[in-house]
């Protein structure tokens, strides 16, 4: 087990997420036991034991043995212009982050696996900590031990939105589309230009009726910029930064919003199928009443028809998407915009930050970016796949981890 603990030295700091770092000594994480930590070596697959052997400095740049995908922005400079698809604007800031950060650049086929074994072993860790103080209660170690565990309950908290965030990017890795670095890399004299924009790949993880409310917020939203930004010219759009933040984060959540929606009406879809295909067994049955109930089933008919004539003309269409939404009452659109967790809503903040810059809520030097429809385009077509990745990656951890009710 020695291959897989790099040699002493000092500490490599947690960088670029392209240098992927290696705590020091036996890389163990400090919610893990040394006991723990020897268990989970000595079951690691042959796979992940050949990834650290190959490449156990993890904080030198890995090379990517599967297409590398690079995008060129336009006014930067041409030396300046690639980025790689692995790379994505926030840093992984612990070992589980930085581990399968590296694991995807080499060996992205045991991404899944290897992160569903460290979400596992996480939650064993938890519950045993969580374990020991109950039972502790009433000892002199009672103390103790419940500092322990919310020690613990943070530690695995921030190695669980790391965890979210690799997920995500392992989401846009798949569609070989690249994540828009820090802008503050791709804006040259106040201009930001994004090429290509790759609209088609961004817009081919949602349905037809998805990409159709899509499309009508990206639109609403030019338009919005349009109107209130300074008039240029119609192929020119001028937005400050903070404002540019805030459109980008409500989009993130518009696609978390549309995700929850779509999964929420294909369920009700499927539950409503076997009543349609009890009508007609019903209708037999009503067919083959006897005469004595002839005047009973008029009357029902007859309460029926006054039912029906008395409803309002906009009757829901539970097949069609966007009218299903309309029929909302505030209470069921509040739930389904709603996040599940605090690691989900603090990935947003963190992602947001690290995209925009530390001082994405400040007014100081909130200085205006210009930039033409495309690219705008392009920047809230990422965001509302953000969203969406967002509530696969917090559906695939609650299902191992279990959050705790935020």
């Amino acid at each position: 087990m020695a291959a897989l603990r790099p040699g002493p030295g000092p500490r490599a700091a947690i960088g670029d997420i392209r240098s992927v770092a290696v705590c020091r000594g036996s890389c163990r994480p400090s919610y893990l036991s040394s006991r723990s930590w020897q268990q989970m070596c000595r079951t690691c697959d042959h796979s992940l034991i050949n990834f650290e052997m190959q490449g156990y400095v993890l904080n030198r740049k890995s090379k990517c043995t599967t297409k590398k995908l690079l995008t060129t922005i336009t006014g930067a400079k041409p030396d300046e212009s690639e980025f790689d698809s692995i790379d994505a604007p926030l840093e992984p800031q612990t070992w589980e982050g930085s581990f399968l950060c590296g694991l995807l650049k080499s060996q992205p086929h045991i991404f899944l696996v290897a992160a569903a074994k460290q979400l596992r072993q996480m939650s064993i860790e938890r519950k045993d900590t969580l374990t020991r103080w109950e039972h502790s209660i009433g000892s002199s170690e009672d103390c103790l031990h419940r500092r322990i565990a919310k020690m613990k309950e943070h530690e695995c908290r921030t190695a669980i939105e790391d965890v979210m965030y690799v997920l995500i990017v392992h989401k846009y890795f798949k569609i070989e589309v690249p994540m828009v670095p820090n802008l503050s890399k791709l804006i040259s004299n106040r201009r930001l230009h994004i090429w290509p924009p790759r609209e088609a790949d961004l817009e081919s993880i949602h349905g037809p009726e998805e990409l159709g409310l899509i499309r009508e917020h990206l639109t609403n939203i030019i338009r919005w910029v349009h109107r209130n930004g300074p008039k240029i010219n119609l192929s020119t759009l001028r937005v400050k930064r903070l404002q540019l933040g805030r459109i980008y984060s409500a989009s993130v959540m518009y696609g978390y919003f549309l995700k929850s929606v779509t999964v929420r009406h294909c369920l009700e879809l499927a539950l409503a199928r076997p009543q349609e295909f009890l009508q007609p067994i019903q209708f037999l049955n009503a067919q083959l009443a006897t005469t004595q109930k002839q005047e009973q089933k008029e009357a029902v008919c007859s309460s029926a028809q006054i039912l029906s004539s008395s409803k309002p003309s906009s009757v829901v269409d539970l097949h069609d998407l966007k009218s299903y939404i309309m029929g909302f009452d505030p209470k069921t659109l509040e739930l389904c915009a709603k996040l599940r967790s605090s690691e989900a809503s603090n990935l947003i903040e963190k992602h947001s930050q690290a995209l925009f810059g530390e001082n994405v809520g400040s007014t100081e030097n909130d200085e205006a970016v210009i930039l033409d429809p495309a690219s705008l385009k392009r920047l809230l077509l990422e965001a509302i796949a953000f969203g969406s990745f967002l509530w696969d990656a917090e559906d695939y951890d609650d299902e191992i981890f279990k959050f705790q009710d935020s």
